[in-house]
């Protein structure tokens, strides 16, 4: 071989270095490894994005990274609530595997660590800003709070455009971060925006976002089609879109510092919009959720929308492959999920691998609201653009019980509304949607009915597609060892809170002037109990 041919040689060498990391026991030492940057928006649905096609909320930075890098049609949470979803996210096991983890508000199980806490201890720089893991209490390690997300970078702040929406200076916190890292060490870095969580100020949207009420191109068929719901809507994007400035902001940054082309980027959200019937829930709009990835040094082929079906559970062990880092020596617990190198190494389209066509969703107990601490117990699997539901305990209210106000659905104008059409015989079907009680088995078609309108288990000629769902689930349950398959399902009522003080927080809420009264309005409580 001549020096020229050497020369290309190294070239196209140190070129492939740019599109992978280190693997482990490379002494290559020239491959560098990306940095990670992971953007998650508190409670957003994956159909407000621009680029699935919505056009009354603007969001040019997640549209830059779904245009350079890859969107995702098909992504899912395993659990539709807070800090389940991010446990999820965190250790790559769906929620039935994280003991506690697998409740809202629990205390962090000790045994499982996080992909941060592993990448910190293989050479990473990590942090966050605003909201990491929560709510709930991560725990302790030598008498130390945990970091499952890394250290805070809190200390910016800026004046919101709007009553309740944050004063941290997201892009200032994460430039802090920014020039604190060592020159020799990559970053994992978690923008945790608590937009477009509750509440609101009301007429945000059209009063201070320039929005009209008749932009709305769709209102979800569960909610009556009306100006305060609309007004609703609107103010929810309008934080939508704030969470998203700070986003083309710190692409921004990272473009001007030379850091953005070996940055992957991720930007997704939590679970489903803060509204009746979506967040806390297992439907279509609850866990179907928006995702974009840009990485310029490691996509093979930027630009492409993917339809293959992937679960949150599939971002640990994509990170730690681009880390260089096997199970082994990251420490972590064995985790479910898949790598999503396979989809960034191809050039195709539509279904790359026809091995990711489904993935599994359920949930235990949420928000407080029902008697003893319970939950409400579901499990469901998504194929083929077929959702497939169980409830296990259909004597519970799925949403919390009447007295406590429905607590596993944050109070809003829209709550409100839904609640009222009670009272009246031409729209009760609204309340009986969003907080009456279910049968034991829902299954719909989401491509055609992503509200979930038409139950088709109900259908005999879907018995047997009904029939292969369910079998399918179970033995995947089984084998993931989910309590609920086995008769332990009430381990998970049996949990207790985090708070160290309270028995049964069910009992203290009720006896202490409705303590939470600030997630609810005042007039969505019912004194008594609904049959």
């Amino acid at each position: 071989m001549n020096k020229q041919s050497n020369f290309i040689l190294s070239i196209l060498i140190i070129a492939a270095g740019l599109y992978s990391c280190n693997k482990e026991g490379d002494n290559n030492t020239t491959l560098k490894k990306p940095n990670i940057l992971f953007c998650i928006a508190d409670d957003a649905s994956f159909e407000h994005m621009g680029a699935y096609g919505c056009s009354w909320v603007k969001t040019p930075g997640f549209d830059r990274v779904a245009n350079e890098g890859i969107l995702f049609n098909r992504a899912y949470t395993p659990n539709a609530k807070c800090s389940p979803s991010r446990s999820c996210i965190l250790t790559g096991r769906n929620s039935w595997q994280l003991e506690e983890a697998a409740n809202h508000v629990p205390k962090f199980p000790s045994k499982f660590k996080t992909y941060f806490e592993a990448l910190k201890d293989n050479g990473y720089f990590t942090g966050h800003t605003a909201k990491g893991w929560a709510p709930g209490d991560p725990g302790e390690i030598n008498g130390q709070k945990r970091q499952l997300v890394g250290p805070a970078f809190n200390k910016h702040t800026i004046e919101p455009p709007a009553k309740h929406i944050s004063g941290n200076n997201y892009t200032e916190n994460f430039k802090d971060f920014l020039s604190q890292k060592p020159e020799d060490k990559p970053f994992c870095f978690w923008y945790g925006s608590t937009e477009p969580h509750r509440a609101y100020e009301f007429g945000a949207g059209i009063n201070k976002g320039d929005k009209k009420l008749e932009d709305i191109d769709r209102v979800p068929a569960f909610w009556p089609d009306n100006d305060s719901v609309r007004t609703d809507m609107l103010d929810y994007a309008f934080e939508i879109e704030y969470f998203d400035l700070h986003l083309q902001k710190m692409l921004a940054y990272l473009e001007e510092i030379g850091e953005l082309d070996n940055t992957l980027i991720v930007v997704t959200s939590d679970n489903g919009m803060p509204f009746p019937r979506i967040k806390g829930q297992e439907y279509e709009l609850s866990n179907h959720l928006p995702l974009a990835i840009m990485w310029k040094n490691g996509i093979k082929k930027p630009g492409r929308e993917v339809n293959d079906y992937v679960s949150f559970i599939d971002f640990v062990p994509t990170f730690l492959e681009v880390a260089g880092l096997s199970l082994e020596k990251s420490g972590m617990a064995a985790f479910q999920g898949l790598s999503l190198s396979d989809i960034f190494n191809s050039e195709k389209s539509g279904i790359v691998n026809p091995k990711r066509d489904h993935v599994l969703i359920g949930k235990e107990r949420h928000d407080v609201g029902r008697p003893n601490d319970w939950g409400y117990p579901i499990r469901g699997i998504i194929k083929d653009d077929m959702l497939y539901i169980e409830n296990f305990e259909t004597s519970r209210w799925p949403s919390g019980n009447p007295e406590t106000g429905y607590l596993n659905c944050d109070g809003s104008p829209t709550k409100t509304v839904c609640l009222d059409s009670r009272l009246m015989a031409d729209r009760k079907k609204y309340w009986d949607l969003n907080f009456g009680k279910r049968i034991e088995e829902e299954m719909y078609k989401v491509d055609v009915d992503r509200d979930c309108m038409t139950n088709l288990a109900l259908n005999a000629s879907y018995s047997e597609l009904k029939r292969n769902l369910k079998e399918q689930m179970y033995k995947e349950l089984q084998a993931q060892e989910d309590p609920r398959m086995f008769g332990n399902g009430q381990y998970f009522d049996n949990i207790k809170y985090v708070d160290p003080n309270t028995t049964n927080f069910y009992e203290r809420y009720m006896n202490d002037e409705k303590m939470n009264a600030g997630w609810v309005n005042l007039s969505d409580f019912e004194e008594n109990p609904l049959d």
